[in-house]
């Protein structure tokens, strides 16, 4: 069964960096598109940043810059370095993996398998 662990949240101040770690178990596969979406108290979820399983990244204009996804070294674990972080970032973040390749960057969380029970971001101003 596949399973999702993430870490890497808390709280930082305006400016600061967190960096969220991903790490997929159970996927019998060497590498899988994986996701990282966010949801503020009242707001949607929204896609934040992706890679595919050519480590093709994608990100949402609010974070483009700011924010750098990336795959370790054994491609089932994901990474998302948040630099120059704001307020406005400041939500639970989830993982996500497993979506059709050509899906991968819709920044749609229904067209990935599973996700994560998220980590909370909190930045301060």
């Amino acid at each position: 069964q596949v399973h999702l662990t993430e870490s890497g949240g808390g709280s930082v101040q305006a400016g600061g960096s967190l960096r969220l770690s991903c790490v997929i178990s159970g996927y019998k596969y060497s590498s899988a598109c994986m996701a990282w979406f966010r949801q503020a108290p009242g707001k949607e979820r929204e896609g934040v940043a992706s890679v595919d399983i050519n480590d093709r990244t994608n990100y949402a204009d609010s974070v483009k810059g700011r924010f750098t996804i990336s795959k370790g070294d054994t491609k089932n674990t994901a990474y998302l370095q948040m630099d120059s972080l704001k307020p406005e970032d400041s939500a639970m973040y989830y993982c996500a993996a497993i979506a059709l390749d050509s899906l991968c960057h819709s920044g749609d969380r229904r067209n990935f398998g599973y996700l994560g029970q998220g980590t909370q971001v909190t930045v301060s101003s």
